[in-house]
Parts: structure tokens; C-alpha cells; sequence
């Protein structure tokens, strides 16, 4: 059976251990060098940024999030095998792990840590999706003659380059196409390879959970639940058109997913259509200084988002679902393109103040859309609201202390609700 060490990228018949180095980090699988489609997902990546600029942090548990009204926007493995989880109350975050160093999220050191990753991407192939600024799929069909190699040498080389060059590491998941090379890059972290063949496939998925599907979520599941599906092996007995007349579009979708069939194709320039983020709380809250919190941790994230990709949104939008799974979905056109954390901000309060609704909530999400070049944005006075020039001034001189000393240079007040 192929095998290949992760550590000194020996390849070598099976064996538990690297004949060369005696690693015992081996990937063995009998498609290994005949697959090509990859999704990359970095490990804990905020958290490993802020361990890798601070090494004092190395052997600690790192909480990335807000006060102690706040909430866990991620956390390093330490952390996590405490019990520490994204969207967790920080207050029970630090009851469960009272000796967790919290420090405050950094979006231009995260942003500036995804393009050096990008850019070990780009070496391996131009098919490269990125999904968020810590994981992307990646398309190395054809591309053996060019790197003299089969994907998964170069794969195996890419995450090592970014331990050894970077001080980040990343898990990889290697199938035929982007559903199982999502679930295989879930399967084996941190720093895992695991590998998800064509002959395995329906076997590896019957099994499995019916959530593992992306885009269950808590309303598809109740439905999924009710219906007698609980495992992807229960999809098998339903027929596609029985699927699409109980569940609709979904149904035809969990009946090829459930098969292990996506067709979908990873296209590097398909653009992107909106910036978004989202968090989902660990308890719902009603408490309107924790949404407002929110409201602005959210709103720094997309504007971190939009500067890195140089793009800004001429639509802001705001999503909230309700206790009983309602969503509530709002959005505003501006009257320019903006990229800025501020503008972001104050027309999402405004939107959530428009809905009327007091909670409680269980996510909240801000995002823009309808995006444009960032050259267009941001330019023009607003008459309604004089001090907007001088706000956006504020921020980018901010952002240029922020690049130079650290994103705790200078904070907002509202940052720490």
C-alpha cells in the first residue's frame, strides 16, 4: 500500500513507521497518489497566530475572544480538550479553564497570516477556493508533470513549509471531490492528513451521522429526525424522488451527498458574491450590551475580511434567529461601497434597532454585499452624517498602528462588552 512520512515526505511501502526518519506520522492509503482534489484547513489558527507571535503563549491555553461579558470567538487544543468551545460564554469558558491566557482577536495579524499561507498555495496550483482566511479547497489535477510529484507529495509539502516558514500548521483532507475532502480534512487534527478513496467512499459514509452532510442544520435536522433518518445509511433507502418531494431541493442534494456524489467544481475565479460573519451563542441572550458587543466584533471582522481582499460592499446585511429558530434577516443599501468596520457597525445597530425584536437570540451575523473594488469605496462625504469622513480617517490611521505595534495598540470601548 503507498505510504508517505508527513514529516521528511519519504514515500515507502505500508508500514506503521518511516523507514527513513522512523516518524511515525505516516499516511497510508491505496488511492493515495491517484487522488487530486484537497480541502486545507489551518489548526486552530487565530489561536496558533497569536501562539507563534508570542511564544510565551506556546504551552499555555489560548482563548481568542471578547470580556467577560464576551464570548470565545476560538481556542487553542489546550484549551479545547478543557471543554472550551467557539460561541462558549467567557465566563464559562474561564470556569472551565481558569488558567486560559484571553487575549483579543487581531484581525489584521490573522488577515496577514492567511495571504503568507495563500501564497505556498499558489506555488502548488492557480484552482484554489478559499472559503475563509484559514481553510480553502484545492484542485492539483494535471499538475503531477509540473511538480514532479503526485498531489498528495505536494500537499504533504505544503503543510510542511508552513510549519517550518510560517510557525502555522494545517490538517488536509485528500478525496475525489470537495464534500469528502471536507470531511477527511475534519477527521485527523491537528496536523492531520487522512484520505477519503473513490472505492471507500459509500462504505466510510453509510455509518456516519446524517449532520456530517454540510448544511444540516437545527430545522433540516428536526425534519431529518422525524422522518426516520438519523445515519447517511438511512438516505440510501429513499429513493431521489421521494427526497425531493418530502425535503425539496435539500432532499436531491442529501441523495447524491449521502452517495458520496458533488459535483460541484473548485473555480478560483468564481467571485465572491459577499463577506460575511456569524456566531452562534452558547446560551441565547436578550442582553443588549452583549449584542451590541457583537454587532461591533462582527462588524471588525467582515471590514478585516474586505480590506484583506481589497473589496468593499455597497449592502449591509444582518441576520439574527430567534430562540424558536426563527431568522430574521435585514438589509440596507448605502449610498457608497464601504469597507470600514465603522460604517459597517452603525448600519447594522441600525438595522437590528428596525426590527423591534428583543430576543432572545441564538446567532447573530453581520455581513456586506453587492461588492466592488475597495478603490471605489469609502470616498465621498456623507451629508446626513458630517463626522463620517473623520471616523473613517480615525480607523485607517488606526489600522496603521495596529499593522506596526498590534491590534492591542488601540481599542474601542465597545469592543470589550
Amino acid at each position: 500500500m503507498p505510504a508517505l512520512c508527513k514529516d521528511c515526505l519519504t514515500q515507502f511501502d505500508s508500514g506503521s513507521r518511516c523507514p527513513s526518519c522512523r516518524s511515525p506520522r505516516v499516511v497510508m492509503h491505496d488511492e493515495l497518489w491517484d487522488l487530486s482534489i484537497a480541502h486545507m484547513d489551518c489548526d486552530a489558527f487565530y489561536a496558533s497566530v497569536e501562539k507563534r507571535d508570542n511564544p510565551e503563549l506556546r504551552d499555555k491555553p489560548v482563548i481568542i475572544g471578547g470580556g467577560k461579558r464576551g464570548v470565545v470567538s476560538t481556542a487553542c487544543y489546550i484549551a479545547r480538550i478543557r471543554g472550551v468551545r467557539s460561541a462558549m460564554p467567557m465566563f464559562q469558558a474561564l470556569k472551565l479553564c481558569p488558567d486560559a491566557v484571553v487575549v483579543r482577536p487581531r484581525m489584521e495579524a490573522y488577515a496577514e497570516a492567511s495571504r503568507a499561507v495563500r501564497a505556498l498555495m499558489d506555488e502548488l496550483t492557480p484552482q484554489i477556493e478559499p472559503l475563509s482566511l484559514d481553510e480553502a479547497f484545492l484542485d492539483l489535477t494535471g499538475t503531477a508533470r509540473l511538480h514532479g510529484a503526485p498531489p498528495a507529495i505536494m500537499l504533504a509539502r505544503l503543510a510542511k513549509r508552513m510549519k517550518e516558514e510560517l510557525g502555522l500548521s494545517g490538517s488536509i483532507g485528500l478525496s475525489h471531490n470537495k464534500f469528502l475532502a471536507k470531511v477527511a480534512s475534519d477527521l485527523d487534527k491537528p496536523r492531520g492528513f487522512s484520505v477519503i478513496g473513490r472505492a471507500e467512499t459509500v462504505n466510510f459514509l453509510k455509518p456516519k451521522p446524517v449532520r456530517l452532510i454540510w448544511g444540516i442544520g437545527p430545522a433540516t435536522q428536526a425534519s431529518l429526525d422525524k422522518a426516520g433518518i438519523h445515519t447517511i445509511g438511512d438516505l440510501h433507502r429513499w429513493e431521489k424522488d421521494q427526497l425531493t418531494e418530502r425535503f425539496g431541493q435539500t432532499g436531491e442534494r442529501l441523495f447524491h451527498l449521502a452517495r458520496g456524489e458533488d459535483f460541484r467544481r473548485i473555480s478560483s475565479n468564481a467571485p465572491v458574491k459577499s463577506i460575511s460573519k456569524e456566531t452562534t451563542f452558547f446560551e441565547d441572550t436578550s442582553d443588549p450590551d452583549v449584542l451590541d458587543g457583537h454587532l461591533w466584533r462582527l462588524s471588525e471582522q467582515v471590514s478585516a475580511r474586505a480590506k484583506a481582499k481589497d473589496k468593499a460592499g455597497r449592502v449591509v446585511t444582518l441576520k439574527l434567529k430567534t430562540k424558536a429558530f426563527k431568522t430574521i434577516t435585514k438589509r440596507q443599501s448605502l449610498h457608497q461601497p464601504t469597507q470600514m468596520a465603522d460604517t459597517i457597525y452603525r448600519v447594522a445597530r441600525s438595522l437590528y434597532d428596525a426590527t423591534g425584536h428583543t430576543g432572545p437570540f441564538r446567532l447573530i451575523g453581520v455581513g456586506i454585499c453587492d461588492l466592488t473594488a475597495a478603490r471605489d469605496a469609502d470616498r465621498e462625504g456623507d451629508l446626513l452624517d458630517p463626522d463620517a469622513g473623520r471616523r473613517a480617517n480615525a480607523e485607517r490611521a488606526t489600522d496603521k498602528i495596529r499593522a506596526k505595534f498590534g491590534d492591542d495598540a488601540i481599542k474601542k470601548g465597545r469592543a470589550l462588552r
